[in-house]
């Protein structure tokens, strides 16, 4: 399960891609674009994360503070979340338009869109294989919805991009992958375009998808 954040300023107010049979590379990935049968597909998700806190002495007296840390060794054949989808701040004008987040973060605007603030982030998601080993990948809805926090104001979300050579748009129907990388992690980040209504309403809209892998 992914969450995907973007703030809406106050003030002013896909088609499916079809490759041939060539490998698409990944970081860590190589990929054939199959299509494959089927829509059971099992889903792994991992956090990882780990902190610290640094104390410095005051001269002359002595004090002593805990730090916590943390850490998640992976498992071979897990799935997880690195980071989330995040369009970051723009401001709505008085006509629709869009936002174009890219699998490389790029971002881009269109329409009475106008970009503010931080670039954002595409998502990215890691896994850990076995060298060779085929994955499928599959996203679990084409379309979904952003709502506005404290409100009932919606942005639709679709087109989502993974960042394959070509990108690669992904559907329900999963893509199939090969795993290059000797070691058998593997990552790869997910782009999408948000509809942004005209005179959208200020304020942050989140809301989360799901990307689905199978290890084969």
């Amino acid at each position: 399960m992914l969450g995907y954040i973007a703030s809406v300023l106050p003030h002013e107010i896909g088609r499916d891609l079809r490759f041939r049979r060539d490998r698409l590379r990944l970081a860590g990935v190589l990929c054939w674009p199959e299509r494959l049968p089927g829509p059971g597909l099992g889903m792994m998700a991992l956090a990882v994360c780990a902190c610290f806190h640094s104390t410095q002495g005051i001269a002359k007296e002595r004090a002593t503070a805990q730090a916590r840390a943390e850490a998640i060794v992976v498992a071979p054949l897990s799935f997880f979340k690195v980071d989330d989808l995040d369009f970051a701040r723009f401001i709505a004008g008085t006509t629709s338009g869009t936002i174009v987040m890219s699998p490389s973060g790029a971002r881009a605007a269109t329409g009475g869109v106008r970009l503010a603030g931080s670039a954002g982030t595409p998502a990215r998601f890691a896994g850990f294989g076995r060298y060779n080993q085929v994955v499928s990948i599959a996203i679990s809805n084409t379309s979904v919805r952003l709502t506005r926090v404290g409100g009932t104001e919606t942005m639709r979300l679709d087109t989502f991009v993974i960042g394959s050579t070509p990108e690669a748009q992904l559907t329900t129907s999963p893509l199939a992958f090969r795993i290059a990388s000797q070691s058998g992690m593997f990552n790869f980040p997910v782009g999408a375009t948000l509809r942004v209504s005209a005179r959208q309403a200020p304020g942050a809209y989140r809301g989360s998808f799901s990307v689905t892998l199978q290890y084969q």
